[in-house]
Parts: structure tokens; sequence; C-alpha cells
């Protein structure tokens, strides 16, 4: 694809994000995109065959940003305890942030059950997240740093289970102050597992 056309794409995808992160999943309209975009109903349809197309390369587009961020913050360090308080950090970013994430995250996560594509992008999402928490947990075993009675597969989708739940919590909680105390809590509370 174009350069041009790939710009076009992803002002598309930033819009409908915003849309969903606004208005709720349910409601985003294929011309509320549009608007959001400031191009017309027309432009969008040119890129996306309808709602559900957008719905999909957004859902695939914002795992896949999330996914490179955490990996790019992890692939900085070289000791896994770095690599896991990268790691935390850079799920953690800041509330307004994480809320606007989350927002629209789980509004998908709710469709998923009866969509099977949803589902199957979620899923790579999370074999991206297991997979940097198999390498920081094998690192850390084979440093010394983690406990070696650990399996590395089960570890990795129980750190992605408590940075996922301390983000939830968080968030039903409205409270943005605690956001700081969460993100430090499931750092510890990983260490903890981990050790």
């Amino acid at each position: 694809m174009k350069k041009k056309a790939e710009e076009r794409r992803e002002q598309i995808l930033r819009a409908a994000f915003q849309a969903v992160s606004d208005k709720g999943y349910e409601t985003v309209t294929l011309q509320d995109i549009a608007d959001y975009a400031g191009v017309s109903k027309g432009v969008t349809n040119y890129y996306f065959e309808n709602k559900e197309d957008v719905f999909l390369s957004l859902l695939e587009w914002v795992t896949d940003r999330i996914y490179q961020q955490e990996y790019k913050a992890v692939s900085k360090q070289t000791a896994a305890i770095n690599k896991l308080e990268a790691y935390i950090h850079s799920v953690f970013i800041d509330p307004k942030k994480n809320k606007k994430f989350y927002k629209v995250y789980l509004d998908f996560m709710a469709q998923a059950s009866r969509n099977p594509q949803y589902r199957l992008i979620n899923l790579k999402f999370y074999e991206n997240c297991w997979k940097i928490g198999r390498d920081i947990v094998a690192l850390g075993q084979k440093e010394g740093t983690f406990s070696a009675d650990i399996d590395v597969d089960t570890a990795s989708k129980m750190i992605r289970s408590i940075i996922d739940g301390c983000l939830i919590q968080w968030l039903m909680r409205d409270e943005d102050h605690l956001h700081e105390f969460y993100k430090k809590t499931c750092y510890e509370l990983i260490l903890k597992y981990l050790k």
C-alpha cells in the first residue's frame, strides 16, 4: 500500500478509536468515524468495506501498537528484573492513555464472545504478550533471579493476567490517583510470584 493510502487508513483508524472511546462500540456509525477523521463517508468506504471491516482493522491495529510499545521497552533492557520493570511501565503508561485504551478494548472484548475474528485478533495479542513474559521468566531463571521451579508458560500467562486484572480494577474504580498504586502493586505481586 502506498504511503499516502497507509496514512489515510491510519487517520481513519485513529478516528475510529476516538469515536469508540467517546461513544462506545454499539453506537458508533461509519458517519461518526468519517466525522472524527474529517473526511466524507465515501472516503471511509474507499479504505474499508464496512463498519465491521473498520472495527476488525482497528482492533488489530491497536493491539499490535500496544504490543510493539511493550516489546520495544523490554528489548532495551538486558537483565530480567529490568525487563519486567520496563514491561510494567510500558503497560501502565498514564491514567489518561490507559483509560482510553481499556474503554475501547473492553468494548471489543464484550463483542468477542459472538465474533470469532475478534477472538483470533485478541489471541494473537495475548500470544505476543505471553512471548514477552516467557522471555523475561526464562532469562530470570537463567540468571538465577527467578525460581527455577516455575513453569515458564504458566508464568507468562499469569503475568499478563495480573497486569490486566490490576488495570481493569483500577479502571473500574475511576480514581486516577490510584494508577501509581496499582502499577507498583502489580510489579510487586509479579515479582513475588516469580521468586
